[in-house]
């Protein structure tokens, strides 16, 4: 093999390479790919960029598909030593419009009608709990 066809190899190689990285990046599932419709209500984040990140989303739904919800908590932003949280209403339920920080996220007098709350703490754990507000 001389240094031409080497070359034109390598070439073809990293082409493959390249075409097939861009058509991963551009072919994850996203927001349209769900049954369900989700609408972003209000997200809350803090100004706070040197130490934890607090995020903090009301998303109103039109369906109770829990693994949809937790697939679209799992497409929200997260960043290292912050917390994302992510609060599921169903759109024809009362629903907050305020997202707050602190440990009460949003006005208890809606707490009944929260269908799942997705967390992805500080560490990167995720917790999704169905009906989280219910004894």
């Amino acid at each position: 093999m001389n240094s031409r066809s080497k070359k034109r190899l390598y070439v073809v190689v990293i082409l493959l390479i390249l075409i097939t990285m861009l058509w991963n990046a551009l072919s994850q599932p996203g927001v349209s790919d769900f049954k369900s419709a989700f609408e972003e209500v209000d997200l809350y984040r803090n100004e706070n960029n040197t130490g934890p990140i607090e995020r903090v989303y009301i998303v109103a739904t039109n369906d109770t598909l829990w693994n949809e919800m937790e697939q679209y908590g799992q497409l929200m932003p997260y960043s290292k030593l912050g917390t994302t949280k992510v609060y599921f209403f169903h759109q024809d339920s009362p629903y907050p419009i305020k997202a707050l920080s602190g440990r009460t996220n949003f006005d208890p007098a809606f707490e009944r009608y929260c269908l799942a709350r997705y967390v992805k703490n500080s560490n990167g754990l995720v917790q999704f709990t169905v009906f989280p507000f219910k004894p």
